[in-house]
């Protein structure tokens, strides 16, 4: 019998003739392995050698044979099938995507913050090789940590040109309310609960700075979606632990999300001002309601479109206007076209990404202000 750990997800399961290949999440960090049944009724476990800080699916196998595929993809390399013969247990790569960037001069890491309450929040940190822990790196930080979506090693190739070329690392948060260690790890996170994944995300970000990696003037953080409402949040309650704040497509007037949009949905994850617990605690985080007059912010990069019937275009047009109000320097973008993401072709997907890093090498890569 197979039973996840503590640190464990299971992901993924295929069947040979004879023996079935497991896939899994163990710390955030993808594994495989084969199992075959004994004499005795039990299964024996062969961990498969793939590529570490990566992301593992299956993807196939043969029924009537040894053969299984299994989809690989890290930070640094991009998406490639490996076939693995389930009897003798090795594997090689098939199949890949080409590269969109030269990754040879990266590495990437896992470390652990500890958060508010003394929880380990793992993330991973992409970063040059021959990095200089003199604080002076410029870094971009992102997250989501809702409704139980893990976020797992990705290759980018806009990231790797237009980022880790010019000298920047990248972080990706694992903080609760994702699905990284489970149901358990999205629960800790709902509702009123849910300033531990904000106290996550912002103690991976003071964690980066103890490690000497960046300091607040070279650290920006970005997210969209519910990832918008954490950047809200980190930009109202810690304004002085960034440079540059990205907050695409958000919620961010949680008084009033569930008469935008879509936002009835998510009560189950939000909470309802019905419950006046519930109530207390949105208006206690709700970043549109949270601005304050006096509080110098970090000059925000708000995005959006006219199309969002997910979440809407109120929540950031709204919030800019309190930022216009407070005399606080902002950004603000909306796009004509498209839904709840960033364009519907091409073309407007590449005008998105060329607004985003234009920011961030402004606000992070720019002589000290």
């Amino acid at each position: 019998m197979y039973v996840p750990g503590p640190t464990e997800t299971a992901e993924g399961v295929l069947a040979t003739r004879d023996r079935l290949v497991v896939t899994s999440m163990n710390d955030v960090r993808g594994r495989a392995a084969i199992y075959t049944p004994q004499p005795d009724g039990a299964w024996s476990a062969a961990p498969v050698p793939l590529p570490d800080n990566a992301a593992i699916a299956t993807v196939d196998a043969d029924a009537k044979g040894s053969a299984a595929y299994l989809s690989v993809t890290s930070f640094l390399d991009p998406t490639t099938v490996w076939r693995l013969d389930t009897v003798s247990g090795q594997v090689q790569p098939v199949k890949s995507t080409p590269p969109r960037f030269d990754s040879s001069r990266y590495v990437v890491e896992q470390h652990k913050a500890v958060s508010a309450d003394g929880t380990q929040v793992p993330y991973f940190i992409v970063h040059a090789a021959d990095l200089r822990f003199d604080s002076s790196t410029p870094t971009i930080m992102y997250g989501y940590g809702g409704f139980e979506i893990s976020q797992t090693p990705t290759y980018d190739g806009v990231l790797g040109r237009l980022w880790l070329a010019r000298g920047g690392s990248y972080v990706v948060a694992n903080i609760r309310g994702g699905g990284e260690f489970g149901p358990a790890w999205h629960e800790a996170a709902l509702t009123t609960n849910r300033q531990r994944a904000f106290d996550d995300f912002a103690a991976v970000g003071k964690d980066l700075i103890a490690r000497n990696i960046t300091e607040p003037r070279h650290l920006g953080i970005l997210g969209g979606s519910n990832g918008g409402l954490l950047m809200g949040v980190e930009l109202t309650q810690h304004p002085q632990m960034w440079q540059a704040v990205g907050i695409q497509v958000p919620l961010l007037d949680m008084v009033r999300y569930e008469k935008i949009a879509a936002g009835a949905s998510w009560v189950g994850e939000y909470g309802s001002v019905a419950d006046p617990a519930q109530r207390a605690f949105l208006e206690s985080i709700s970043p549109y309601r949270q601005l304050r007059s006096g509080v110098r912010y970090p000059e925000p990069f708000i995005w959006t479109t006219t199309k969002d019937d997910r979440v809407g275009p109120q929540h950031a047009r709204k919030f800019a206007a309190r930022l216009a109000e407070l005399d606080n320097p902002y950004l603000f973008y909306e796009a004509t076209q498209g839904g709840h993401g960033a364009g519907t072709t091409i073309d407007e997907q590449a005008q998105m990404s060329a607004l985003q890093y234009t920011y961030f090498m402004r606000r992070l890569m720019a002589p000290s202000r």
